[in-house]
């Protein structure tokens, strides 16, 4: 994270609400917002929250850097989703990105992103964090809801959360599903919503969902997020517990995600 924020930022947004927040908080610190929206990802609603907003196709490395360029940005910051299944049919790289990719091996999110944030830097545009300026959506520690976790539902945590570090170190997903120190899901490329309602149709009820960082993620671009949503989803199938890890999860809705958790005896504890 930088010692200090320049006034004009660059914010590559993906989907859903992140990118609006911070947008919308940058703009009432007095901060000029550059953005980069991804054509089928980013909310068109990002357009009334910046300064300048310039569409672009996943994959166009030349293009964020001559915008960012052009419009003084030396600081920038990535947030919002991007939906991995677009990545094998949506993808219009640039003569950049092109190069990018082919000094690739493997083509993983961490590594993706980290090779992107060192392109950017090398062109003198300095990563920051995505929480700069909403560190408060940060999970805090401890027990979130009224519901205590039980022994059992313990048990599995500890053993979701073993399994999802270990997972975590081959770039895989962040998240898994457990019940009886059963491993009955894990997130890969359709993301946490699915993976959750795969888990939690084998599990038939009382499923047990651990989300935590990779080892050595990169925390200021690839932060784990779960909201409202992630709550409706585990209710689709009788879910009981959700396992977040402290400081290092993005938590949207809290309110009403704590409410609805609240109200349908679901577990949410954050380690």
């Amino acid at each position: 994270m930088a010692t200090e924020i320049n006034n004009i930022i660059g914010l590559i947004a993906g989907g859903g609400t992140f990118p609006l927040q911070i947008a919308e908080t940058a703009r009432n610190r007095g901060l000029t917002v550059i953005a980069l929206a991804h054509e089928g990802d980013t909310d068109p609603g990002l357009t009334q929250k910046v300064d300048k907003i310039v569409w672009i196709k996943l994959g166009q490395l030349g293009k964020i850097i001559n915008v960012f360029k052009k419009n003084g940005v030396q600081q920038a910051l990535m947030a919002g989703t991007i939906n991995k299944r677009r990545m094998f049919s949506k993808i219009k790289p640039d003569l950049k990105g092109l190069a990018l990719i082919s000094k690739m091996a493997i083509l993983h999110d961490d590594g993706i992103l980290r090779a992107v944030a060192r392109e950017l830097e090398a062109e003198g545009i300095e990563m920051i964090s995505s929480t700069f300026c909403l560190p408060e959506l940060l999970t805090p520690p401890g027990l979130l809801t009224k519901r205590k976790p039980n022994k059992e539902e313990k048990e599995d945590i500890q053993f979701g959360w073993e399994m999802a570090k270990a997972l975590g170190k081959l770039d895989i997903g962040q998240c898994v599903v457990v019940r009886r120190k059963t491993v009955l899901a894990v997130e890969a490329i359709e993301g946490t919503d699915e993976t959750i309602r795969r888990g939690g149709r084998l599990a038939q009820e009382k499923a047990v969902i651990v989300k935590v960082s990779k080892p050595n993620q990169d925390l200021r671009f690839d932060v784990p997020t779960v909201g409202l949503q992630t709550i409706r989803t585990m209710l689709e199938v009788q879910a009981a517990v959700l396992a977040l890890e402290a400081d290092k999860t993005l938590l949207f809705d809290k309110k009403e995600m704590l409410a609805l958790a609240d109200k349908s005896g679901i577990v949410i504890i954050a380690l």
